[in-house]
Parts: structure tokens; sequence; C-alpha cells
């Protein structure tokens, strides 16, 4: 049966909906100055004419960033980096979460590797233990040495035990009276129940491994093999010059850094944007049911 709204539940819902207008308007203007920046000309930048819209529209920064072999040599790295690590953390993950969602009368040992891995979201070797690791296991400048170091992530791990831990357990109990064993248990019925909060930590993967740019500087010797966000640091912040030819530095030159680190990050930022909305509807119930236990 509905209700009437009374004069101050209007008046409260006129009120949040105009406070969620603000804040989007507040997210969006950053990105709407960015775009302005990059369709603009050098003088207009240079003269901070440039506010929301473009000034002298111009489409020289995109075309300098996407004419560059090195961008798309950089953008299929990461490309090949995310698709790997996001599988290899994903299933690691679900063979993990799965054998610590289970009781202590069923795992002894649950609560020591809980708090093992519980740890190392604390406590870390460091950054010069971890290159001499991956120096001497013979993967630098390799794909591995960008994948393997992050494998397992414990956040991912304790939001998916969480999530199994609420699947009920009569219904593994039926599996094992129908003669399943904990490899198809898994898969065939944690895994599809559990689909929210796998397409959870599949976005952080996602974003997390084509975000990354700091490993790649540290284990890329060579900058053919930088990924594109560590590639895109050695042009948007240092400006490196030394991997340019001498049209492309005075191509550069004609151009504003402003712009052209406003049109890289776009373009960096676009294929982000386009797998969210496919995962989006599962992000909020997979981190809401997946934080309800410990």
């Amino acid at each position: 049966m509905l209700t009437r709204q009374t004069r101050a539940q209007k008046v409260f819902n006129a009120f949040n909906y105009a406070f969620m207008i603000v804040v989007c308007l507040l997210c969006l203007v950053p990105f709407i100055h960015i775009l302005a920046l990059s369709l603009s000309d050098n003088a207009a930048v240079s003269g901070g004419l440039v506010k929301l819209w473009p000034v002298r529209f111009t489409l020289e920064p995109y075309r300098y960033v996407l004419d560059r072999d090195a961008f798309w040599r950089a953008f299929g790295i990461t490309l090949q980096r995310t698709l790997l690590g996001t599988l290899l953390n994903v299933m690691l993950v679900i063979l993990l979460a799965y054998p610590l969602s289970k009781t202590k009368e069923k795992l002894r040992t649950r609560s020591l590797y809980v708090w093992m891995f519980f740890f190392t979201m604390l406590f870390n070797g460091g950054l010069i233990p971890s290159y001499i690791l991956i120096k001497e296991l013979g993967i630098m400048d390799t794909l591995w040495a960008l994948v393997l170091p992050g494998a397992v992530t414990v956040f991912n791990v304790i939001l998916m035990l969480n999530f199994f831990r609420q699947v009920p357990e009569e219904m593994e109990d039926a599996a094992n009276i129908d003669g399943a064993g904990h490899w198809r248990t898994l898969w065939q019925i944690y895994v599809p129940v559990s689909m929210p909060a796998i397409a959870t930590i599949t976005l952080f993967c996602l974003v997390g491994h084509w975000n990354a740019w700091f490993d790649g500087l540290i284990f890329m010797r060579n900058a053919d093999k930088y990924p594109l966000q560590s590639y895109l640091q050695t042009i948007v912040v240092e400006f490196n010059f030394q991997t340019m030819s001498a049209t492309e530095a005075e191509r550069l030159a004609k151009l504003n850094d402003r712009s052209v680190k406003s049109a890289q990050m776009l373009v960096a930022a676009v294929p982000i944007l386009l797998v969210y909305p496919f995962l989006q509807r599962y992000f909020v119930s997979g981190i809401r049911l997946g934080s309800v236990k410990g």
C-alpha cells in the first residue's frame, strides 16, 4: 500500500537529490577539465584559458600519443599483463579461499593459515629483498616479474572466503552424498553461486594490474618492455626525451605538456571505463556480502 509522503519527507528527498547531483558534478568536473585540456592548442593551455571547454580545438595531442609505436608496444604489454595477472589472481584466490572457508572441525589449522596470510597484509619483505628475489629467479625483464609478486592478494582472499562461508552447508552435504569431491564441489557449487564476489575481485585485479606502474620501472631494465603506465610515467612525469627520436622530440616541443599528459591519461583510462559497467552491478553486492563474517 502506497503512503503519502509528508512535507518533511519531501524536503529530505529533495535535499538528498540535490546533494547527490552536487557530488556527481564534483566528480565529473576534473574529468571534463582534463578532456578540455587534451583538446586545446598549446597557446590556449599555456595562457590558462582552458576551463571546461576546449579552446581552439585540436586533436594533435592524441595524434602524438597514438602515432608512437612505443605507446602501442606498452599497451600490448599491459594488456597481456592484465589478462594473465587477473586470471592468475582469481584462480589462486578461489583455490585458497575455499579451504580457508571451512570450519576448524574440517580444517584444524585454519586459524594458523589465516593469521599467516593476514600477517602479510601488515608486513612485507620490502623493495630491496623483492628486487633480489626477482633477480635471483631470473625473471627480470619478463612478464612474470610483473605478475608473480602480487599473485595472491590477501584482501581478496578474505573477501572470497567470507563469501564462501555464507554458502549453505546443506548444498555441500548434498554434493558429498552424491559422491562429489572437494574439486567438483568447488567448481560446480561454490563458484556459480559466488559470481558477485568473483566479479568484484576480478574488477579489483583488473584495475590494479592496469594502473600499476612502479613495478615496471623496478623490474624492467629495458624501456621497450615497460607496461603502459610505466611508459606514461616516463613521459608524463619525467618527460624523458632519451627514448624519443629527433622528429618526435621536435613534435612534442610544439605541444603543451599538460595537453599531452591529459591525452595520455584519458587514453589509458578508456579500457577500464569500458569494462567497469559490465561488472558494476556485481560490485556493491559482492563487497557487502563478502564482508559480513570474519
